[in-house]
């Protein structure tokens, strides 16, 4: 079981902190943003390797930060591995899909992989959702409690049939429907691998991986795994400069 950050982005609307520098390693609380998320996964039962895709500009970056997570990895038998998509801007960039397909092609087979966005913090235990999971045999995707139609416009939000099956995930709606929004954080089985090979040769849009776990949905039986915790996505200056003030203010933080 293998785990799949996508942090190849040009996070265009932080500039200038991201001019030079990725998004997922800037410092919040004073440790890069991706590291509150490895925080939870290296802890997951079965996950066997990290595997995180960055793009030409920022390849350097991230494989001087992967020195410092190795001591800790290896006691625990697991490995971490960083690909360059080979995008030099915001203009040629692959988008999250072909990146994701990047992976699937090298890594291999895997029991299950976790895919997520190397720019979210989440606040909750990512453990326990997996564990679910492993215990079942659908696909999940994590769908967290909104209501503001304007956040609900930038994200992904689900459409549910019965028992929590989600039939469809539309991709920054422009007329949401209140209650539910999908944070880019799945859980797949093997077969995700094969979908996303026909999803790619047949879509328009593939930047967004929410336009791929739609795809899948009208596939392949996808479970959405309901929650009332949030999460926070480093999009902009201000979810920035929040992040690092909601995190500070948890219990147990100076």
């Amino acid at each position: 079981m293998i785990a799949v950050l996508l942090c190849a982005g040009f996070a265009t609307r932080l500039y200038p902190l991201t001019g030079d520098f990725p998004k997922p390693l800037l410092p919040v609380t004073g440790r890069p943003v991706i590291d509150h998320l490895l925080d939870q996964i290296v802890g997951l039962p079965g996950i066997e390797s990290i595997h995180i895709v960055t793009n030409a500009r920022f390849y350097e970056h991230f494989t001087r930060w992967r020195r410092n997570w190795q001591a800790c990895l290896a006691p625990r038998d697991i490995t971490l591995k960083i690909y360059n998509d080979g995008a030099t801007a915001n203009e040629n960039r692959l988008g999250a899909c072909a990146d994701l397909q990047l992976v699937f092609r090298q890594a291999g087979r895997a029991g299950a992989y976790l895919v997520s966005a190397g720019d979210n913090i989440y606040l909750f235990r990512i453990a326990d959702l997996w564990r679910r999971f492993l215990r079942g045999h659908r696909h999940c995707i994590v769908a967290l409690a909104e209501n503001d139609p304007e956040t609900l416009k930038n994200t992904g939000v689900p459409v549910f049939g019965e028992n929590d099956r989600v039939l469809g995930l539309l991709e920054k709606p422009d007329n949401p429907s209140p209650g539910w929004f999908c944070p880019p954080l799945y859980f797949l089985r093997p077969s995700a691998r094969e979908v996303l090979e026909d999803f790619l040769d047949a879509a328009a849009q593939v930047d967004a991986p929410g336009h791929f776990i739609d795809y899948l949905c009208r596939r392949e039986p996808v479970t959405a795994i309901k929650l009332k915790e949030k999460r926070l996505d480093i999009g902009s200056i201000e979810s920035y400069w929040r992040a690092e003030r909601i995190l500070r203010e948890q219990p147990g933080r100076e």
